[in-house]
């Protein structure tokens, strides 16, 4: 008899082997998907400027920066740039003086906020598990380094 944990094992694995079964080892492919989307979408800073947009519909530039707590104008304008070019961010600028500039989520972006809400509330979930297994391991948070 099979139990859900048997289902979503199988499931898991139907998955992975769609993802990762056709790769020829010796010659591996050029471009990866996975890495090359990941790279720029879940970087720490650029995760949470999309959940930032998501929760406020639209920001500015020092606002966004106020929120993404730590964040250089140098990598926030990178990252945004980098978010924009794979349409995920919008960047509007009005011609005033001084020139207004607002970013907020397109359609594709948001689509991608929903899944990675899923892995961020797991995050938050599980923080004290992985604090305690850092500990037990001898090692401090990353941003106590």
């Amino acid at each position: 008899m099979e139990t859900n944990i048997d289902n979503q094992q199988l499931i898991v694995s139907e998955k992975m082997k769609k993802m990762f079964g056709h790769i020829d080892y010796k010659h591996p492919p050029e471009l990866c998907p996975v890495r090359d989307v990941m790279s720029v979408a879940s970087d720490q800073w650029s995760t949470l400027i999309l959940l930032w947009l998501a929760y406020f519909p639209v920001l500015r530039f020092n606002k966004l920066k106020k929120y993404v707590y730590g964040i250089s104008n140098k990598i926030l304008s990178q990252r945004l740039k980098a978010l924009e070019a794979d349409g995920y961010v919008v960047r509007m600028a009005y011609a005033e003086v001084p020139v207004r500039v607002e970013y907020n989520l397109t359609q594709f972006g948001k689509d991608y906020v929903e899944k990675l809400l899923e892995l961020t509330e797991w995050m938050h979930e599980n923080s004290p598990k992985v604090m305690a297994n850092r500990a037990r391991y001898g090692l401090r948070s990353p941003s106590q380094h």
